[in-house]
């Protein structure tokens, strides 16, 4: 009974620095592949002060020979489409049907005040346009960093292709999911309590330069606006995107780029990529 128990404690000394281990950076190897391939935790927006590329992110993506993000960032119709998709043709539509009157008052004098903006400009718009364009204001600094703009950047660089693990459509689907007028609230509250919508991007950010992507994916259970939308907006994404990242695993090494939030937790692309089979390590040195 004794050595039993000291053989199980030394199981679980020997288990707990892997579990320790915090990373954004992943190597996948294992299941027949003849090379490693990476996935990689982003944040879509981020101070220049608080940008980093590790060595290993670095090491990474030169030993990559083709770069996936979550969509192709590298194709030139996609504003475009993205401009069209956002944009609702039905004439009976107005942006300020899914707001209260109140709150789309103050949203123009907003508008108006912070941008120098109509907010009839977008009075055929759907609110994740203005969304978009709020998101921002949550940094402390005035121009924000995208990991996603700097990989295209390098990968043109390098000549490598850029490829996504959705096509545009998809993603625009996910948000498509959420009522115009839970959008609108959300969109109420960055307006009505600024600080508080600062102090928690603050704390996401503090999360991800700990590379912790357990805490950054407990975020998604910490926002009430999520509630019911999870599988729509993060777990069904990542199980639709296993058998891709598997499909280009298997032709050469390859660096996966997708939000941080996608690879924490049991639903999360490292856990289901074991559930495959794969060998997933964080790589932290």
């Amino acid at each position: 009974m004794i050595k039993r128990t000291f053989a199980t404690l030394a199981a679980i000394c020997l288990l707990l620095p892997a579990f320790a281990q915090q990373s954004l950076l992943y190597r996948i190897s294992g299941k027949g592949l003849k090379q490693p391939s990476y996935v990689y935790g982003t944040i879509h927006l981020i101070c220049p002060d608080d940008f980093f590329l590790s060595p290993n992110l670095r090491k990474a993506f030169n030993q990559s020979k083709s770069i996936y993000l979550e969509i192709d960032m590298d194709d030139p119709a996609m504003m475009a489409t993205m401009l069209g998709r956002l944009q609702e043709q039905d004439e009976q539509y107005s942006l300020e049907k899914a707001f209260r009157p109140d709150d789309y008052r103050k949203l123009g004098k907003y508008l108006k005040d912070s941008m120098g903006m109509d907010v009839s400009v977008f009075k055929k718009m759907k609110p994740l346009v203005i969304l978009s364009m709020i998101l921002p204001k949550m940094l402390n600094c005035s121009a924000a960093v995208a990991y996603e703009t700097k990989f295209v950047s390098m990968a043109k660089e390098q000549q490598k292709p850029v490829l996504g693990l959705e096509g545009l459509d998809d993603q625009i689907d996910v948000f498509d999911a959420f009522p115009d007028t839970l959008e609108a609230r959300m969109i109420m509250d960055y307006i009505n309590d600024l600080p508080k919508q600062k102090a928690i991007y603050s704390r996401m950010v503090a999360a991800y330069k700990k590379q912790d992507i357990q805490q950054l994916h407990n975020f998604l259970r910490e926002s009430p606006e999520f509630a019911g939308y999870e599988d729509k907006l993060v777990y069904n994404r990542n199980r639709n995107w296993i058998p891709v990242m598997e499909k280009a695993m298997q032709q050469e090494t390859v660096l996966f780029g997708c939000g941080a939030m996608h690879l924490g937790g049991d639903q999360g692309v490292v856990e289901l990529l074991r559930k495959r089979g794969y060998k997933v390590e964080p790589v932290t040195k």
